[in-house]
């Protein structure tokens, strides 16, 4: 459920405010969040959890924009992050660095001294070369540096390749037959803690076998370890869960929480999770204008004023996001090619989609644009990146101004004259 719906004027709202008001205020291309269903399914997801130890951390990376952190800190998330700017913003925004695990498969020694200083929960660990080099920052710093290491468990997630991250051809964490041995050396390094063990097999997961597969092996390595003598404090079981785009039928947050738990027996084991696209993925739409339409040979465009750099994931991914007007449907309907002005062939939003008559200067929405939307956003062919706007209730607020051309280059220099 998410809380952009049809108002009494046909027109589409964002909670009780209309999206033409907010494109009227603010300009296109806009993404607007809505703080109601970032809300609701935090808690959802959360709820699923109820009765087991767990901390949900919201993976920033799905959408980083500080109003957006600050209403889930506000309700208790864990974060989960990749870089030390990501880390910034979760302070920024009032984040609680205790709650905080360090992923990623390159970090800097600044990005881990960054990581220590604040505090955070974990680092997960995805590689033995990461491990000895934080285990010389920690000591330099004169601290224990708290250490999950990821375990890739080479089990296939079945979604796009590109976000398939769990395999042993790619290039995350820690092979499965080496993991045992990694454990081992970490016990043996003055400076680092052992607390976790994490895995995190993919993204926009649609069904709950691979999950159980991982957590299966997961939990095997565990009690090995165990065994070995290491207590393994939490088991960070990733992210991913998917959402509905078009006709996905994902598990739910309470489904794919109790194949899960019914795995953990009566393990002492707090449960980490990642969610990012299931908590912010439907809570944000993308606001476009038509500049025009035109015909090339059998084919008919409509042309916004959106483009690639403003949503990545079409071109990247070739992924479907639903494109509706915001006034009222017209009765009418053609199929079209949605386009930007980017030039890019790859520059498109929907190809031969059907949708109600569009003319110049009407509103689109793209739906489900919540998550690597704006956060994958660039200024491709110096256009500005989009405005941000938060609706809380009747009201909204803009929470990222639209860049200004000179803002485009402000930070470059000329030469000197000779």
């Amino acid at each position: 459920m998410n809380h952009f719906h049809r108002g009494p004027d046909g027109a589409l709202w964002a909670e009780d405010v209309p999206l033409a008001r907010i494109a009227a205020a603010v300009g296109t291309p806009t993404y607007v969040y809505s703080r109601a269903t970032l809300t609701r399914h935090f808690r959802v997801f959360d709820a699923a959890w109820a009765g087991v130890d767990h901390l949900v951390c919201y993976a920033v990376k799905a959408c980083s924009n500080l109003a957006v952190l600050d209403v889930l800190a506000r309700l208790g998330a864990g974060f989960d992050i990749v870089s030390g700017g990501e880390l910034a913003r979760v302070i920024a925004a009032g984040g609680d660095p205790a709650k905080v695990v360090f992923s990623g498969v390159g970090k800097t020694e600044a990005e881990l001294e960054a990581a220590l200083t604040a505090g955070i929960l974990c680092v997960n660990v995805e590689s033995a070369a990461e491990l000895e080099q934080l285990d010389a920052v920690a000591g330099r710093m004169g601290v224990r540096a708290p250490i999950s290491v990821r375990v890739n468990p080479d089990v296939d997630p079945k979604t796009h390749p590109y976000i398939a991250t769990g395999l042993k051809r790619n290039k995350f964490g820690i092979g499965w037959s080496e993991a045992r041995d990694t454990y081992r050396r970490a016990g043996e390094l003055a400076h680092i803690e052992v607390v976790g063990l994490d895995f995190h097999i993919g993204s926009q997961l649609k069904e709950t076998a691979p999950l159980v597969e991982a957590i299966d092996k997961a939990i095997e390595l565990v009690d090995t370890l165990t065994a070995d003598g290491l207590t393994i404090h939490h088991l960070d079981v990733g992210g991913g869960l998917g959402i509905t785009y078009r006709e996905e039928a994902p598990p739910s947050p309470d489904e794919y929480a109790q194949k899960l738990i019914a795995r953990l027996g009566d393990r002492p084991l707090r449960v980490v999770t990642e969610p990012g696209r299931v908590i912010v993925g439907n809570a944000g739409v993308m606001l476009m204008r038509c500049l025009l339409t035109k015909r090339n040979g059998d084919t008919d465009f409509v042309v916004v004023d959106a483009g690639m750099n403003d949503a990545l994931r079409p071109a990247l991914y070739d992924a479907w996001h639903g494109l509706e007007p915001v006034a009222a449907p017209r009765a009418a309907t053609r199929t079209v090619d949605v386009v930007g002005p980017v030039c890019e062939t790859g520059d498109f939003f929907a190809r031969d989609r059907e949708l109600p008559e569009v003319v110049a200067g009407d509103l689109l929405a793209m739906r489900s644009a919540g998550a690597y939307g704006f956060a994958m956003a660039s200024n491709y062919n110096s256009r500005r990146r989009p405005a941000e706007v938060l609706v809380d209730g009747d009201g909204f607020h803009v929470v990222r101004d639209r860049e200004e051309i000179a803002d485009l280059f402000a930070s470059e220099r000329v030469l000197p004259e000779p």
